[in-house]
């Protein structure tokens, strides 16, 4: 149950992701100054991106299962807190600092962080219903 819960969240996680960036395609692109085709899609767009988001959102949510596991956090109610938790207050604060040293604007923390905090409540919560 332990690995079908880390790669069911981590599908959730991702799916969150396509829809939070496909809402805020427009304004992220501009915020990561992302260079865009006749028809607003990425220049030389690839599939690269994607499987390491697919890769990272496995590494997030196995690292969560093990930390809830530890921490007792076994309720739909404790892993979306948890979660939630995770984004702001690890993921976010660094994707700031990242994001302030290399002279990108606040925006682009906003939406990053905002996928952070939201994909990690919706992992968090996932990885509590198996």
């Amino acid at each position: 149950m332990g690995l079908l819960s880390v790669i069911l969240a981590a599908i959730a996680g991702f799916a969150f992701g396509a829809v939070w960036y496909m809402a805020l395609a427009k304004p992220w692109m501009e915020a990561a100054n992302i260079k865009t085709d006749e028809n607003g899609r990425p220049e030389g767009d690839t599939p690269l991106p994607y499987i390491m988001a697919a890769f990272a959102m496995l590494l997030v949510a196995g690292m969560m299962r093990h930390t809830f596991a530890l921490s007792g956090i076994d309720t739909f109610g404790k892993g979306l807190m948890s979660g939630l938790g995770i984004g702001l207050f690890f993921i976010s604060p660094w994707i700031m600092i990242n994001n302030g040293y290399g002279g990108r604007p606040f925006k682009l923390t906003l939406i990053d962080g905002g996928y952070a905090t939201f994909g990690c409540a919706i992992i968090g919560a996932v990885l509590t219903l198996l």
